[in-house]
């Protein structure tokens, strides 16, 4: 298993988890860019958003865990932003779909 993301999900590499189920696995960034910043990560390997299909639940699932999660991490009553960035263009690093659930700050528009 070489990638990182599923080393992480798995428990090889530490993180600091915030949320985990059969599924979905969520933990904060090594390098935030809001005062909340939290990757939310399916358990199983999609390359990105692309390879989820239409019919494929796990992007409800991981938009549910954000709504949860900004709730639990106290940004839900003042706003936060869910990023999912697809792509080299598309600003995504690690090629295994993840959300970015960003809060605690105002966000500016439009983003970078």
């Amino acid at each position: 298993m070489e990638c990182i993301f599923c080393r992480i999900a798995a428990g090889q590499i530490g993180s600091d988890k915030v949320y985990e189920d059969d599924d979905i696995f969520a933990f904060r960034d090594i390098t935030p860019k809001a005062p909340v910043h939290v990757l939310i990560i399916p358990k199983r390997h999609y390359a990105s958003i692309l390879e989820t299909g239409e019919d494929d639940k796990i992007v409800c699932g991981m938009i549910a865990a954000a709504s949860r999660i900004a709730g639990e991490l106290g940004v839900d009553k003042d706003g936060f932003r869910i990023v999912v960035n697809t792509g080299r263009n598309g600003g995504q690093s690690v090629d295994h779909l993840h959300l970015h659930l960003l809060g605690g700050r105002a966000m500016g528009w439009p983003p970078g």
